[in-house]
């Protein structure tokens, strides 16, 4: 058998031999950036733009930056410092005079500590969500709890605290309220439309969840805001009235519940057939079947078209504007409208981005993790 292998090697030319495979970091860099000329100009040309780009941006937004301004006798800031370096440095003094208007809106100035806390509270809600020690039934009476308390600090009139009329809401609180409540809401219905939509033995429901799926899709989601904020209290009886946050906030129920369902049902299309028999085998009933096997992997099977619509539904509140309610982008817009600090509407935009992309990449983040979780699982 030596004999073999040495003759078989020895009929092999050396050009046919396979490359060297390079291990460690700058076998890694060198396979990936510079395996040929065209992928070494490549990498070159855009390692020079994103150096030159990024030490611009870092020149501008933090060594020529004006962090603060003087106020005048009348209260009024003195922006002469930001005028100076205008094109040059950033004038972050914007963020530091207005902040309280873009995060927290018309909320009285007094009662500004109340949404302070609501907003750290949306975000440890956030994260006992996500740890997975906490998917148990106590979740639900956590969140239940959490949106209380939310709701008590928002509205006020119990406990001491002052009333704060809807209309007052806005910024940061009013967005996180409107995206957290909107999914809460919207994923329930979304899986029972998702279902009706598979019903074929109930002709009528699905009948009815394919009309409201088509309906809601083949508009955009500002006529549904305006439906809910000008047709939908014609619907109520006499005196009766809905504030328009809860009139904005059904619109965007209804309006996410539709395309979530989509999704879902999606999901189920994608599952084998061989795991319905399996729970038919088992005895199981429809709605046992449904809830213990089929939908925890067919939600697993959508994960990030799923989070792709959170996050474009966190972003679309913006959208409510229509209806006379100012969230987060739409305080920012507020804030630029003072006429002072109109020629810096760039740093407030700046500011906004980050925070939209904050909250976004961490829910993109945390979806790539469910997806190795589960895939590791399946494998």
């Amino acid at each position: 058998m030596s004999g073999i292998s040495a003759s078989a090697e020895g009929l092999v030319r050396p050009d046919e031999l396979p490359p060297a495979v390079v291990g460690g970091f700058w076998g890694r860099l060198r396979a990936k950036l510079f395996s040929s000329w065209w992928s070494t100009a490549t990498t070159l040309l855009l390692g020079y733009l994103i150096l030159r780009w990024g030490f611009a941006f870092l020149a501008w937004s933090l060594g020529h930056a004006v962090w603060s301004v003087p106020y005048t006798a009348q209260g009024a800031p003195d922006t002469a410092a930001c005028h100076a370096v205008k094109g040059i440095g950033a004038c972050w003094a914007v963020i530091a005079d207005k902040y309280r208007l873009i995060l927290f809106g018309r909320f009285p100035f007094a009662e500004q500590w109340r949404p302070a806390i609501c907003i750290a509270l949306f975000i440890g809600l956030y994260v006992v969500s996500a740890l997975k020690r906490f998917w148990r039934k106590e979740l639900a009476l956590i969140w239940t709890a959490t949106l209380t308390v939310i709701g008590l600090l928002m509205w006020g009139g119990v406990f001491g605290l002052t009333y704060v009329r809807q209309d007052l809401w806005g910024g940061l609180p009013l967005t996180l309220i409107l995206s957290t409540f909107g999914l809460a809401l919207a994923f329930p219905l979304a899986i029972l439309v998702a279902l009706g939509r598979r019903a074929t033995n109930l002709p009528a429901v699905k009948l009815l969840c394919v009309l409201y799926v088509e309906l809601i899709r083949g508009v955009p989601l500002i006529s549904v805001l305006f439906m809910a904020s000008v047709m939908f209290p014609l619907f109520l009886p006499e005196g009766l009235d809905i504030d328009k946050v809860l009139r904005a906030q059904l619109g965007i129920v209804l309006f996410s519940a539709a395309y979530l369902a989509e999704t879902i049902r999606g999901g189920l299309q994608a599952m084998p057939r061989e795991q319905f028999e399996a729970a038919d085998a088992l005895g199981l009933g429809y709605w046992r079947k449904t809830l213990l096997v089929i939908l925890p992997q067919a939600l697993r099977l959508v994960i990030p078209p799923l989070v792709n619509s959170f996050i474009g539904l966190f972003k679309d509140t913006s959208l409510v504007l229509i209806v006379g309610i100012f969230d987060l982008l739409n305080t920012g817009k507020v804030a630029m409208s003072d006429p002072v600090w109109q020629p810096f509407s760039t740093e407030v935009y700046l500011f906004l981005a980050a925070i939209y992309f904050t909250f976004c990449c961490a829910m993109s983040q945390y979806s790539r993790r469910l997806e190795r979780e589960f895939d590791r699982g399946r494998k």
